[in-house]
C-alpha cells in the first residue's frame, strides 16, 4: 500500500494496528484534515471525514457493507474509495493512503482523489425573500386533528374560518393550511446530534420530496405577513399537531443561531385556543413564545380563548357555546382586524438589515 512516490514526512503515524482494528469507524482529527478509519473484512480504508451534504462527521458515523453512513443524514460513501452509493458516485469524499510499518498504520495526509459535489439545482427554498407588491396576506393554520372523510365540528377551526373571513374583508388576501391535511415526517432529531446538522430548509425536506412540510415553509416564510394558529387544547397543552409542525420549524429558529439568518421579518402571529379544560393561559403562553423565537411580532391583546374548565366534560354543550356564542364571534373577528393592522404597519417598515440578538451564539457555535 506503500507510495514510493510522496515524500516520507507526508505519511503520519496513526498508531498500533491492532488496536485500531479494534473500531469498526473512527473520527481522527489530524490538525486541519479529518479522516475517517475504517476496518472490516481484514482491511482499513481511509477517507475524508467531512461529508459533502452539510460536513456531517463521516468518522462519527456507522458502516453498511462497505459504506459509511453520515450520523447527520445518513448520507452513504464507500469507505475504501470515498465514492457514493450507486447511481452517486460523483459525490465523492477524498481518499487517502494507507500502509502498514513494524505494527503500526500510517495515513498520508495528501489525499489520492479529489472531493466532488455534484450540481444540484438548489431547493425553491433557498431562493431570496422577496415581499411582492400586493395586499396584506394572511395565513390561517389549523391543528386541530380529524377524520377528514367524516368531519367533526371543530370549536378552533370554526373560529380561525371567522378571524379569516374578517381578514377578508379587511382588504387581506387569506389562505388556509390545515395540518391535519398535510403528510410530512416527524422532526428526527438533526438538532439533538449537531446545532449544524438541523439546516435550513429543513434536511427531510431536502431529502424527501414527498414531504408535504414545505407548504407550511412557504407559507410562513415568503407567503404571508401574518399568521393567525388555532389550536384545541389537549391535556393542558396545544395539540399534537401543533407540535408536529413546530418541532420541524426549529430549522427557521436555527438559521439565526448557526448563521444569524433572520428568516422572519417584519411579520405578525396571533392565535386562537379553544378546548374542554382550562390552562389557555400556559398554551398561550408557549405559543407567543416560540413564535416570539421565529421572528414574529403581535398585534395588542394576540390571542382569543375559550374554556368551560375542567369539570366540562359534555362536550357537546361546548361545542353548542361556541356556535352560539356572539362574544367568541366577535371576539375572533377583532382579532383578525387587530392582526390584519398590525401586519399593515410592519409591511410599511424597512427590515433592519442585521438584528442584534444577546445570548445567542449567532454563528459563533463552539
Amino acid at each position: 500500500m506503500t507510495d514510493q512516490t510522496t515524500p516520507a514526512q507526508e505519511w503520519i503515524d496513526l498508531g498500533e494496528i491492532e488496536a485500531l482494528k479494534t473500531v469498526p469507524v473512527r473520527q481522527i482529527t489530524l490538525g486541519r484534515t479529518k479522516i475517517a478509519l475504517s476496518y472490516l473484512n481484514g482491511e482499513f480504508g481511509a477517507v475524508s471525514g467531512v461529508c459533502n451534504h452539510v460536513a456531517g462527521p463521516l468518522g462519527e458515523g456507522t458502516c453498511e457493507g462497505d459504506y459509511l453512513v453520515c450520523p447527520w443524514h445518513q448520507y452513504r460513501y464507500h469507505r475504501i474509495t470515498g465514492e457514493g452509493e450507486p447511481g452517486y458516485e460523483d459525490d465523492r469524499v477524498p481518499r487517502y493512503q494507507l500502509k502498514q510499518e513494524d505494527g503500526h498504520l500510517f495515513v498520508n495526509l495528501k489525499a489520492v482523489t479529489t472531493r466532488n459535489k455534484p450540481h444540484d439545482e438548489p431547493h425553491p427554498l433557498t431562493r431570496p425573500i422577496i415581499r411582492e407588491p400586493g395586499p396584506v396576506r394572511v395565513l390561517g393554520i389549523s391543528t386541530t386533528a380529524m377524520d377528514r372523510r367524516y368531519p367533526r365540528y371543530s370549536t378552533s377551526e370554526a373560529l380561525l374560518d371567522m378571524a379569516l373571513e374578517q381578514a377578508a374583508k379587511d382588504g387581506a388576501e387569506t389562505k388556509l393550511i390545515r395540518i391535519d391535511d398535510l403528510r410530512f415526517r416527524n422532526c428526527e432529531g438533526f438538532y439533538s446530534k449537531s446545532a449544524h446538522a438541523c439546516t435550513w430548509p429543513c434536511s427531510i425536506t431536502q431529502m424527501d420530496s414527498s414531504d408535504e412540510m414545505d407548504k407550511v415553509y412557504e407559507g410562513l416564510v415568503f407567503w404571508c405577513d401574518a399568521v393567525i394558529i388555532s389550536t384545541p387544547i389537549r391535556w393542558g397543552s396545544a395539540s399534537s399537531l401543533f407540535f408536529k409542525m413546530i418541532e420541524r420549524l426549529n430549522c427557521v429558529q436555527n438559521a439565526m443561531t448557526i448563521s444569524n439568518k433572520v428568516l422572519i421579518r417584519n411579520k405578525t402571529a396571533a392565535f386562537i385556543i379553544t378546548g374542554g379544560q382550562d390552562n389557555i393561559q400556559a398554551v398561550a403562553g408557549h405559543m407567543l413564545m416560540f413564535f416570539s423565537e421565529l421572528g414574529f411580532d403581535f398585534p395588542q391583546f394576540p390571542f382569543i380563548a375559550h374554556s368551560r374548565g375542567w369539570e366540562a366534560e359534555d362536550m357537546e354543550n361546548n361545542i353548542r357555546f361556541v356556535k352560539a356564542s356572539g362574544e367568541l364571534h366577535d371576539g375572533a373577528r377583532e382579532l383578525a382586524t387587530r392582526t390584519v393592522e398590525k401586519a399593515q404597519m410592519l409591511v410599511g417598515s424597512a427590515p433592519a438589515e442585521k438584528v442584534a440578538r444577546g445570548g445567542r451564539k449567532a454563528g459563533r457555535l463552539e
